[in-house]
């Protein structure tokens, strides 16, 4: 196995990538660009039922919008081609043909519905449950072949304690007899993940294993496998799962919790990969915003909480307008444009981009551009019922007289707009709130909006003035 580090990232695309997934592939993609090493991609759809070439492409997607980059993988190739598992079925059949005549796998010909009752039995004895071993037993398999039954291949797990040296958790430990054996290949054929991914890791010269603590039982037998071929097992680091608002380890169940989902709310990538990053890990305890080349130079594992974390979506809200006031203004309007276009909407980046200053700092998500812009950019204004309510309440004659002020309005720049604005609530008596809401209203079809005086001046006298008499 090479010296240099090398972590790889496994999906199963069966659906859009879910960010606990994401954050463990960040941890993976990190570690790697930390140490100089490779992060490999490889893509684990031996399960036709359930992966879609649709969602594999999703996930590659989701995976460079969120700003993952990788050195090998089913796109871009690499020196142990193929990277998807399904066009790896010949070296599986050939493992296993090799683990049958080294005797570490034999045929099993039990039944699901055997094993359970075996196991249900065992379980009411007061002893450990699992696979009991039957089909160890020559005479046993030869009686069952006898019968015509078909088998599946299992792996002889070594009858001793196993130890991993968990790079997160610590040293853990299992007795002799506690880890059973497993199937390595279905009795059509089809090989199993704790199969390919032990292959997989040991051909591919993975040095480093980084995932989820759901799968920590995995290690150990993953370890046997390699062993049993004559490699040298990765280092597991087996990270806890984020967890969702009820407690419970974050699933596609939690709804809008995928990476692609996160991305059509009009969350930035820049934010989402900082905030997953610190999901389970932490540079210091006093900081909250790191950059891209800033995770990378400050990642380790040594870092990685052994207790799961809350994923928390309104920190991430924050995080993102923190970001979002970050950027220029010519780059934060090319990146709402997506969201005026999908709203029906043909907006001028010239006049977006000026009315960037307006927004950013109330600007939680990108998407939130369309209601706080649409004025801008339509003239196909019906206000909210709150803005009808508001129009109708003016006092009478007041938006007609707003209207015959901003006409003759100079310069028209917010300034004097404010100026005018003012004249006019006071000439009605009313306060600048009251003086504004009606205006507000009239013009932008809602009683949320960018400061008033600003949002004229962008929209022009000609279109604010001809609302207003539309609405007086």
């Amino acid at each position: 196995m090479s010296s240099e580090v090398r972590t790889r990232f496994a999906p199963a695309p069966s659906g859009s990538i879910h960010v606990g997934n994401a954050r463990t592939g960040l941890f993976s993609w990190a570690f790697a660009r930390h140490h100089g090493g490779a992060f490999v991609l490889r893509i684990e759809d031996t399960d036709a039922s359930r992966v879609t070439e649709e969602a594999v492409h999703g996930v590659m997607e989701s995976l460079r919008w969120l700003g993952l980059d990788w050195d090998e993988g089913p796109d871009v190739g690499g020196p142990y081609d193929p990277y998807r598992q399904s066009q790896r079925m010949d070296v599986y059949r050939a493992i296993v043909e090799r683990l049958l005549e080294q005797g570490d796998a034999y045929r099993c010909y039990c039944t699901s519905e055997e094993i359970k009752e075996r196991s249900d039995a065992a379980q009411a004895r007061g002893e450990p449950s699992g696979y009991d071993g039957r089909c160890r037993d020559p005479e046993v398999r030869a009686a069952f072949e006898a019968e015509g039954r078909t088998a599946a291949i299992r792996f002889r797990m070594p009858e001793r304690e196993h130890v991993l040296h968990d790079l997160v958790k610590g040293e853990i430990r299992w007795s002799p007899g506690q880890l059973r054996d497993f199937v390595l290949m279905r009795s059509d054929g089809s090989p199993l993940f704790l199969l390919a991914v032990a292959v997989d890791d040991m051909l591919m010269g993975i040095t480093h294993v980084i995932r989820g603590d759901d799968l920590l039982e995995s290690g150990p037998r993953n370890a046997a496998v390699i062993e049993a071929l004559g490699g040298t097992p990765p280092a597991y680091a087996h990270v806890p799962q984020v967890h969702g608002p009820d407690g419970k380890p974050l699933s596609k169940r939690h709804g809008s919790t995928s990476v692609e989902a996160f991305r059509e709310q009009g969350i930035l990538p820049e934010a989402l990969m900082n905030y997953l990053a610190l999901l389970g890990w932490s540079k210091d305890a006093d900081t909250t915003f790191l950059s891209r080349q800033e995770l990378i130079e400050a990642f380790d594992l040594d870092r990685v909480s052994r207790n799961p974390a809350r994923f928390d979506a309104e920190k991430l809200l924050w995080m993102n307008n923190h970001d979002v006031q970050s950027l220029e203004d010519d780059d934060l309007a090319s990146r709402c444009l997506h969201f005026l276009s999908k709203a029906g909407l043909s907006p001028d980046l010239g006049l977006l981009t000026r009315a960037m200053p307006l927004v950013k700092e109330r600007m939680r998500t990108l998407a939130e551009s369309e209601q706080l812009l649409r004025f801008l950019f339509t003239d196909d204004i019906a206000p909210d019922d709150k803005a009808a309510t508001i129009i109708a309440g003016a006092p009478e004659g007041y938006l007609e007289a707003v209207a015959g002020a901003l006409e003759t309005t100079e310069p028209w720049q917010a300034e004097a707009i404010m100026a005018a604005l003012d004249a006019c609530a006071g000439a009605a008596d009313l306060n600048r709130t009251k003086g504004f809401q009606p205006v507000r209203a009239a013009v932008t079809g809602s009683t949320v909006s960018p400061p008033l005086p600003e949002s004229l001046e962008l929209l022009g006298r000609e279109r604010t003035v001809a609302r207003l008499r539309r609405f007086a």
